[in-house]
């Protein structure tokens, strides 16, 4: 019996596909099909992918022309096969003559011609493209930009200027805010934290998908209002935090709630910066985002996450740089819960090492900085020999894996959002606190 491999991601199964699975079963008896992984596909740079692994897999499926479907989830995984299943031909589109070669040394290798004007590609551009308008001018916004052009189906057609910005202003049109609704299927919302929820209000009356950096609102009552408009009006509201969009964070996450280092006691969370701070002399502070708006919401994300958000008790310690604008150069958060406690450290006018540290009854969880854009992290126990590191592919900080949410759930009608909504009212609601200094001990 000929055994014939070939793999693939079968993104919207379409006639090329087909025939060319038509072509591979011909040269053998057992047809064996690669469906790539997503997390495999993000290390090879493929994040717009429509349709899931179990969505790919059951197309392939249904054409009937596998004898056998796998999962293809690493690097050098060919070789695997190739040796573990017995393969006798390697075959793959002909768009790929001479990059796969040095299989040669294991099987034969064939490739086939494509179907001409037929891909993947061309079928996600028949579609209209996601418009999306941006509101602000923080630099989240440049990098927003510079990612949306990883994913397919989404345009970036203007920008509302929430105040003049020399550096991006000639980009986009700039207009009314209501002229840029008018314009867009979609907005990203990234202007000054106190502008959020007026902003996403607007949108989501004019009818429109929201991504907004958070927090989102000043208050949990604003918050869960804005949640709610967008339920009545059937629309996509997303909290922006691109740290929930980590590969390797989610992976973390996960093994800390699934018990891979005990009864989890205790979250140490540092983010700060002095890149563009407020500690910089002439900055119009009034334009600057404040350390808690800046990365507070991302530093209690792994605490609400993995402790939840019904806490017993918060504290803020802080200095502020200007008390009457709200500017903190430093702040920090205690949190008392009834099975642990945490710490969250925020500073743009102080620089420590940005480690996100999780502790557990049987080991730990280390992060090191920028653990907020991280792509990788250890296990560590008492015995170090048992320890493991894990290692994920991240792209763009993960902003354009955002994106590629946001789109897909737009496209499906179904929330994606990776930071659930009693999370962003929480955050929003430690935020409001802050702003009434509500239990908060000043320092100079």
């Amino acid at each position: 019996m000929v055994k014939v491999i070939t793999y693939g991601t079968y993104d919207m199964l379409h006639y090329g596909h087909i025939r060319l699975l038509e072509r591979a079963k011909a040269l053998g008896d057992y047809l064996i099909v690669g469906v790539t992984s997503d997390d495999y596909d993000k290390t090879r740079g493929k994040i717009n992918n429509q349709q899931s692994l179990m969505e790919r897999i059951a197309a392939v499926k249904e054409t009937g022309l596998a004898d056998e479907i796998i999962v293809e989830e690493y690097e050098g995984q060919k070789i695997d096969d190739i040796r573990r299943l017995g393969v006798d031909i390697f075959t793959v589109g002909s768009d790929w003559v001479g990059h796969f070669d040095y299989l040669k040394e294991f099987c034969k290798v064939i490739y086939l011609p494509r179907t001409e004007g037929i891909s993947s590609s061309e079928v996600r551009a028949e579609k209209r493209k996601l418009r999306i308008g941006l509101v602000g001018s923080a630099s989240f916004r440049t990098k927003f930009v510079n990612e949306s052009k990883f994913v397919n189906g989404v345009e970036v057609v203007g920008a509302y200027l929430s105040r003049d910005d020399p550096e991006t202003r000639d980009l986009f049109s700039a207009g009314s805010y209501g002229e840029l609704l008018d314009r867009v299927d979609a907005v990203y919302i990234v202007s000054k934290p106190e502008d959020h929820y007026k902003h996403t209000k607007q949108a989501l009356e004019a009818g429109k998908h929201v991504l907004c950096e958070s927090p989102m609102a000043y208050t949990r009552e604003q918050c869960r209002a804005l949640y709610a408009l967008a339920a009545e009006k059937k629309l996509i509201l997303m909290d922006a935090i691109k740290t929930a969009y980590s590969t390797a964070y989610e992976r973390l996450i996960y093994m800390a709630k699934g018990g891979k280092i005990g009864r989890v006691v205790s979250i140490d969370a540092i983010c700060t910066s002095l890149r563009g701070g407020i500690s910089l002399g002439g900055v119009d502070l009034s334009q600057r985002w404040n350390s808690m708006c800046g990365w507070a919401p991302a530093a209690m994300l792994p605490v609400f996450q993995i402790f939840g958000t019904d806490y017993k008790d918060r504290t803020f310690y802080t200095k502020f740089q200007d008390k009457e604008k709200n500017i903190d150069a430093f702040t920090k958060i205690d949190f008392l819960y009834p099975s642990g406690v945490a710490t969250v450290k925020v500073a743009t006018g102080a620089k420590a090492e940005g480690e996100l540290v999780i502790a557990g009854t049987t080991g730990y969880i280390y992060v090191p900085a920028p653990w907020w854009k991280t792509d990788y992290f250890e296990v560590r126990y008492e015995n170090p020999e048992d320890n493991k590191r894990f290692f994920y592919q991240l792209d763009g900080e993960g902003i354009r894996y955002e994106i590629v949410a946001f789109a897909k759930a737009i496209e499906s009608g179904k929330n994606m959002n990776y930071v659930p909504e009693d999370i962003s009212e929480a955050i929003a609601g430690v935020i409001g606190d802050f702003n009434d200094r509500i239990n908060m001990v000043e320092f100079q």
